[in-house]
């Protein structure tokens, strides 16, 4: 396929990987109907253990890059892996008060794995395909993510909750297996780099790098922003007399314009300047949530959807491709990580502030968020101009690498 020229072996073997991790990643969907169900704790208990374990996936994010720049990404994928695995296999057998415990261990070990992912993906590729690389593997996982909740709800209805677990975890276990056999342990760049003392550290490289730091600032209110769709706006909706059923066709509306249009779109798109995509993305996102503003009707809502999806493909590929493009080859696994954690902040900070905004002044939430949308996209426009290692020779390099073939042969990048 020729969208797919260009992309190593190796990463074709994680996107494959990462599709059957995604498909049994269904235990935190129905976490909370879990902890309020059959453990029978209140909704604040609830409340309180779901939410510092969404805070140690944050900061697994944050920090896994960390772990990989110093002992190599494929170590600290597996053990990531293994932990939050083996965390999920005996979470039912735990007593409640362990919960406050295991379940921000295994979230933060996930954290981790998806931070330790993304550098193995920027190190298997040479800087010109790293953008049909990162597309291919949000793919699959997108892909898996349509079909995991639907099979975490027969599991639950045929057994029980507590084979959701269980499933997770055994699921995560066999995907360290996996990723065990196909990842070379010695001798490339999955491998643990040799320490340079005399490196620059992670702050003074981003400092030299100006327009990284903007994205990322523009990622951390983007996804405030963003997931809004999974916190306040069913709450929205059925404030205006919709049923769950609207809510779950627009969701249906995200899933399947990302599965048909991202891998063409980052293919298509493949020769355009990064950060004028990402600005385009967050503008779109903006644009999305003002079409809420005149009122709750069905066709204002599917074109909020079908905006924000937009957005989506636009930003999300390209600013992940960009951050590994500018990374030095000491810090790749950090520089993802910040992205990572960047990426995902919006789990732990969109549902408190957004739900404080619309209790508040209900009429104020899709104006703001379409306020910090829209600026944010002008912020990362703006940074093109910032010095830096550039885009210019970046756009230059998006022509894909021939294939590298097995992945013992796969490129530093």
């Amino acid at each position: 396929m020729n969208m797919l020229r260009g992309v190593p072996r190796t990463v074709r073997l994680l996107a494959l990987g990462a599709f059957l991790n995604a498909v049994v990643s269904f235990t935190f969907v129905y976490l909370f109907v879990y902890l309020v169900g059959p453990r029978g704790l209140t909704v604040t208990q609830a409340g309180v253990i779901s939410g510092v374990g969404g805070i140690g996936l944050v900061a697994g994010n944050f920090t896994g890059g960390w772990f990989g720049d110093r002992l190599g990404h494929r170590r600290a994928l597996l053990t990531g892996a293994c932990v939050s695995g083996a965390s999920l296999v005996v979470l039912p057998a735990l007593p409640v008060a362990a919960l406050y415990a295991v379940l921000p261990v295994a979230q933060y070990a996930a954290g981790v794995v998806r931070a330790a992912n993304a550098a193995l993906v920027a190190v298997s590729v040479s800087g010109g395909g790293r953008r049909q690389s990162f597309a291919l593997t949000r793919f699959a996982a997108n892909g898996g993510f349509a079909i995991g909740p639907p099979l975490g709800a027969l599991i639950a209805a045929r057994f029980s909750y507590d084979w959701l677990f269980v499933a997770d975890g055994v699921g995560t276990l066999l995907f360290a297996a996996y990723a065990a056999r196909i990842l070379p342990a010695r001798g490339s760049a999955h491998s643990a780099p040799a320490h340079d003392p005399d490196a620059p550290g992670v702050w003074r490289e981003l400092r030299a790098r100006p327009a990284v730091l903007v994205l990322l600032a523009a990622i951390v209110v983007v996804d405030l922003v963003y997931r809004q769709q999974y916190s306040t706006l069913p709450v929205f909706l059925a404030d205006h007399g919709h049923s769950t059923q609207l809510y779950g066709w627009l969701l249906a509306i995200n899933g399947g314009v990302i599965l048909c249009l991202e891998l063409p779109a980052a293919h298509v798109l493949r020769r355009r300047a990064p950060l004028g995509l990402v600005g385009a993305g967050l503008l779109l996102v903006g644009l999305g949530y003002a079409l809420l503003i005149p009122g709750a009707g069905v066709l204002f809502a599917a074109a909020m959807m079908l905006s924000l999806t937009l957005g989506e493909i636009l930003y999300k590929t390209p600013a992940t491709a960009y951050v590994a493009d500018q990374a030095p080859g000491h810090a790749q696994g950090r520089f993802q990580s910040l992205y990572a954690g960047a990426s995902i902040s919006g789990q732990v900070l969109a549902p408190p502030l957004g739900a404080a905004v619309y209790a508040s002044a209900p009429a104020l939430l899709w104006p703001l968020c379409a306020l910090l949308a829209v600026g944010a996209g002008a912020a990362v426009l703006a940074a093109r101009r910032l010095p830096g290692r550039g885009e210019r020779r970046q756009v230059a390099a998006e022509e894909p690498p021939i294939e590298t073939g097995s992945p013992e042969r796969a490129p530093a990048g």
